[in-house]
């Protein structure tokens, strides 16, 4: 099968997508002096895509509208309005340009979602305005926005440390399908985080298991550690999810992981493609109880 391209032209419209994440592992190494916490996180990102159109604007300036399944936030709220306006500002440049997002992918899932909507703006905008920006450019603009945007410049995988924008790209293709259960809940991060309680004996262990598989290149063994050090945060706060997690191994999915700070949890199928996978996923839809979708990891 041919791998979707990021960039596609379409008459005088650009057409971008942008893709989702899971995190294969995420430690919390513990709270620093400005608040945050400091995190080593291994994402991946999959070919699960939100979708933007640029084209030229009737009005002056920034016309943006979100459409979709999924509810975003309109106007100047959405990150990808942000981030026009950001790399606009940055390069001096004035443009009247119409964005419109289409939402597929739920917000408050723990899939960056919203990160690679701006991240997709920034690098879509640099090619409709022939600005001509290098990938560094771009993943500093990208760290103004958020601590999750950088990824989305960079990867397709990546070892993610500070707050998260601080990138190590893993240059070793790690191929993989999952099955990607989004239950119909929005999680805020931010609470999330003031509900962890941290563990340095379980960072530290955990720590050492997941660097000598990076060392190794064996990527494949990194989700079946279920190593999301923010799992019992978000359980805590949201038992459904603790349901949810046991309701699907216990059909003999297992282990299922956590992405980000939740709600969207997954399944690696080890050696398995999206062809292979031998999954009804509306019969698997009923007995869960919420949409499951098939993914592999993108190669960009």
């Amino acid at each position: 099968m041919v791998a979707k391209q990021q960039l596609t032209w379409l008459g005088d419209t650009l057409s971008v997508l942008a893709p989702g994440k899971i995190n294969l592992t995420l430690l919390v190494a513990g709270k620093r002096s400005d608040g945050f916490h400091e995190i080593e996180t291994v994402m991946a990102k999959i070919d699960f895509f939100d979708e933007l159109f640029i084209e030229p604007g009737q009005k002056p300036g920034i016309d943006f509208l979100s459409s979709g399944q999924y509810w975003a936030p309109q106007g100047n709220e959405n990150l990808v309005y942000r981030a026009a306006q950001l790399l606009l500002e940055s390069c001096n440049v004035t443009a009247d340009i119409k964005i419109t997002l289409r939402k597929n992918i739920p917000a408050g899932s723990g899939l960056g979602s919203a990160s690679s909507d701006a991240a997709a703006t920034l690098v879509a905008l640099n090619e409709f305005l022939k600005l001509s920006l290098d990938k560094p450019m771009l993943a500093d603009l990208a760290a103004r926005l958020g601590s999750d945007v950088p990824f989305f410049i960079a990867g397709p995988l990546a070892l993610c440390t500070g707050r998260g924008e601080k990138i190590s790209n893993l240059h070793e293709v790690y191929d993989f399908t999952a099955i990607l259960f989004l239950p119909d809940i929005n999680v805020s991060t931010k609470r999330v985080y003031e509900n962890y309680c941290h563990d340095p004996n379980l960072y530290q262990s955990l720590k050492v298991q997941i660097n000598n598989h990076i060392r190794k290149n064996r990527f494949d063994l990194l989700a079946p550690i279920c190593a999301n050090m923010l799992q019992s945060s978000c359980f805590a706060l949201i038992k459904e999810l603790a349901g949810l997690k046991a309701k699907i191994e216990s059909l003999g999915f297992g282990p299922v992981c956590l992405s980000g700070s939740g709600s969207a949890m997954f399944y690696i199928v080890q050696g398995g493609d999206k062809q292979a996978v031998k999954v009804d996923i509306f019969e698997l839809e009923r007995m869960v109880g919420c949409k499951s979708v098939i993914v592999s990891n993108n190669r960009w």
